[in-house]
């Protein structure tokens, strides 16, 4: 089913399609973990074969704990994606990282409960290195594609994903700024963990559009506050993403294809051949028939 996608682009609240895609067919998927949030978008943009994906499905109807995470990032890496660029919403937690600013964060903090975090368990165990959560050389690649528009941007930073879908209370934000979160979203964790374990490359273009409520200064974050700051952004997220599909290191350079290299510990006979089939599309390279 690989179609050679160069890149895909998962789009959070505000950013449920993209038009600047030519040439477009979807992709009605099943996997072993359901169906994913939406329907697969693939197509060209700028000479890219690119792949989009609404993670709160179309019309923004699941929340962030609902969203088939599992189901998305395997969905992707069926269709021969390695390299991911989520576009998410956030708070900021610090003074300096104002709404309508971009961050690209480089450390993630999971504060979620209730989410299946990993494709791994039924008989095959794996413990893939997460230290740095965030692909560096995509991140790069991701920071200059910003640095052409308009955008004041940020990098690094910690980001906190909460379960949802309520705001934080005071309290709340006011313990994560004591931790040194810089960033505060619902939805990073476990998107993140599931594309490291799929060999595929993440990076996050973080909206800010609140300050969360720790800054009592500001008014209450609001859905209305959020939508309203995303609108704006659109413009920008839309020349990102040609940016970088115009400029995409045709090769990787780092080592996210090589994740699973030394993380898988379960002895290849004690392996249940269902297991085995069902994450065929993630370790056929290392565990092969």
């Amino acid at each position: 089913m690989s179609e050679n996608i160069k890149i895909a682009i998962i789009g959070g609240s505000g950013l449920y399609e993209m038009n600047i895609i030519q040439d477009s067919k979807e992709y009605i998927l099943e996997t072993p973990f359901g169906k994913p949030s939406a329907p697969i978008v693939v197509g060209n943009l700028k000479g890219c074969r690119i792949a989009f994906l609404a993670r709160h499905g179309l019309g923004h109807h699941l929340t962030p704990t609902e969203v088939p995470y599992q189901a998305n990032i395997y969905a992707l890496k069926s269709l021969g994606v390695d390299r991911i660029i989520s576009i998410s919403a956030c708070g900021s937690l610090r003074e300096d990282y104002a709404p309508g600013h971009i961050v690209i964060p480089d450390q993630l903090y999971d504060n979620t409960s209730n989410r299946r975090r990993s494709f791994f368990g039924d008989g095959l165990v794996g413990h893939v290195s997460m230290a740095d959560p965030f692909c560096e050389d995509l991140s790069n690649q991701l920071e200059q594609a910003v640095k052409t528009t308009h955008a004041i941007i940020h990098r690094g930073g910690a980001f906190i994903t909460i379960e949802g879908p309520r705001f934080s209370t005071r309290a709340e934000s006011g313990v994560y700024r004591s931790w040194g979160m810089s960033l505060i979203g619902m939805t990073t964790a476990p998107e993140a963990f599931l594309a490291r374990e799929a060999e595929i490359c993440y990076a996050v273009m973080a909206h800010v559009t609140d300050y969360d409520v720790w800054r009592l200064s500001e008014e209450t974050v609001t859905v209305d506050m959020v939508i309203q700051t995303l609108n704006k952004n659109t413009s920008i997220a839309m020349e990102v993403i040609e940016n970088i599909a115009l400029h995409l290191n045709s090769t990787r350079t780092c080592n996210c294809e090589h994740a699973l290299a030394d993380a898988l510990i379960t002895r290849r006979d004690a392996i249940p051949n269902k297991t085995i089939t069902k994450l065929e599309p993630l370790i056929k390279k290392y565990i092969g028939n």
